[in-house]
């Protein structure tokens, strides 16, 4: 049987509560990448081509 002390620092160990902010972090921007997939593959595209036409001035 568990004791109670034990019950008390189980129930305030805060080790993993670092991990799961940092993967409900990595979900958020995962959602957000597939939300506006589409806007950023577009503003990928004109970044890269402004560096093509820029480099060829040089």
């Amino acid at each position: 049987m568990i004791c109670l002390n034990e019950w008390k620092r189980f129930l305030t160990e805060e080790d993993g509560v670092g991990v799961v902010e940092v993967i409900l972090i990595l979900v958020v921007l995962v959602g957000l990448i597939i939300i506006f997939k589409s806007k950023l593959t577009t503003l990928m595209n004109n970044i890269f081509k402004t560096i093509s036409n820029r480099a060829d001035t040089l």
